[in-house]
């Protein structure tokens, strides 16, 4: 992930100066729950005494709280357990399509308070970052304690000293755009950006269906396909900021172009747009043509066959390339999953390696508001610079 330190230009006062022991400590209890002292310096390999000067920080900045006792092990004495303080913090999510923004307020466990929607009035650069503005004070008004913000959007972010570029957007028709700079100038808060697939990809490694993984991947059906990976705990960015791009694996040489010329990819078939033009019927959209598969409609049908069949074979791929403990399938485009079981399955077993572990994955329905929320997860990652 792109690195978290390089927010916009405000620096983050409500956020105190934590050490590093107490932000991963802070994050043990945000991940895994609550926790005792014994636990929590186990998992971090310090002293109790040590862990206890630790603690007591975050309780003063109101981060964390103690509760009541509880018997942690077959035998000895009820141990206290330390839980984060949910409202302690409040953060905003943002998510940027080509046609909307979507924003949340959540608080410091990523339990959503606030949500709202509205079309995007412009790409414009300028016009983005005033409506970002506006929606920010509409909804500090009922949550003046923001903290931070977070934006996920398509397109490739990097980071250029210190501070992070969109270095390109093509849903947005972007390159080289300093947003988070931008934005933080007009928040007054500090404000992290990064890529839409791999902000979801560290909500649901935190928060989500991957807590506790060490690997997993994420994949995304909708709009487009996207892919993000968990390796060793961390969020894959690679060196340019355009790690795991699958959506032109081939999947058949024979089959039809995608928008780039590629023949055959992923791309021509399981994005939602080209489920629909499979048909070559004016007036469909996405919704109809779901509803016309689950009416049984052939050519509906074997649209969303072809497309179950390069899920399939992108799942197999992940899973034969990096062994993921998890594989999570989401995203608008999810139905293909329902229509199209067997030929998902089919795929899989026909391209995952011979030898190589079962693969498991998990299907998570999803709602538009969980790339804001994504957003807002970023906002919290950034603050404990994870």
């Amino acid at each position: 992930m792109t690195s978290p330190t390089a927010f916009g230009n405000a620096e983050p006062e409500p956020w105190p100066a934590l050490g590093g022991v107490e932000r991963q400590a802070l994050r043990e209890l945000l991940i895994h729950g609550p926790k005792s002292r014994a636990e929590i310096a186990r998992q971090l390999g310090m002293s109790r005494a040590s862990l206890t000067r630790v603690t007591r920080t975050l309780v003063d900045h109101g981060f964390v709280a103690e509760g009541a006792s509880e018997l942690r092990g077959a035998t000895g004495r009820p141990s206290e357990l330390l839980h984060v303080r949910p409202e302690a913090r409040s953060f905003l999510g943002v998510k940027l399509t080509a046609e909307a923004l979507f924003a949340v307020v959540t608080d410091l466990t990523a339990n959503v308070l606030t949500a709202h929607d509205e079309p995007l009035r412009s790409k414009a650069v300028d016009d983005v970052v005033a409506q970002i503005g506006e929606v920010h004070d509409r909804l500090k008004a009922a949550h003046p304690d923001i903290t931070a913000a977070g934006i996920a959007l398509p397109g490739d972010v990097t980071e250029n000293e210190g501070r992070q570029v969109v270095a390109q957007s093509v849903f947005l028709g972007w390159q080289q755009v300093e947003l988070a700079g931008l934005v933080s100038d007009r928040l007054g808060i500090p404000v992290a950006t990064e890529n839409d697939v791999r902000s979801l990809t560290a909500a649901e490694h935190w928060f989500g269906v991957g807590a506790g993984f060490d690997s997993m991947a994420l994949l995304t059906v909708g709009a487009g396909v996207g892919l993000g990976l968990v390796v060793d705990g961390k969020v894959v960015t690679g060196a340019h900021g355009k790690s795991a791009r699958i959506d032109h694996q081939l999947v058949d040489s024979n089959g039809p172009k995608c928008g780039q010329g590629h023949r055959g990819c992923v791309s021509s078939y399981l994005p939602n747009g080209s489920i629909v033009a499979s048909l070559r019927t004016p007036g469909l959209d996405y919704d109809a043509v779901v509803a016309l598969a689950r009416g049984r409609d052939h050519a509906a049908m074997a649209a969303f066959g072809d497309a179950g069949r390069a899920l399939g074979v992108l799942v197999a791929t992940v899973a034969n390339t990096m062994d993921p403990e998890k594989i999570v399938i989401t995203g608008d485009g999810i139905a293909v999953t329902e229509i199209a079981r067997n030929e998902i399955a089919s795929a899989i077993e026909a391209h995952r390696h011979p030898y190589g572990a079962p693969i498991t994955f998990d299907i998570q329905p999803f709602e538009f508001g969980e790339w804001a929320r994504a957003g807002a997860v970023l906002a919290i990652r950034s603050c404990l610079r994870f």
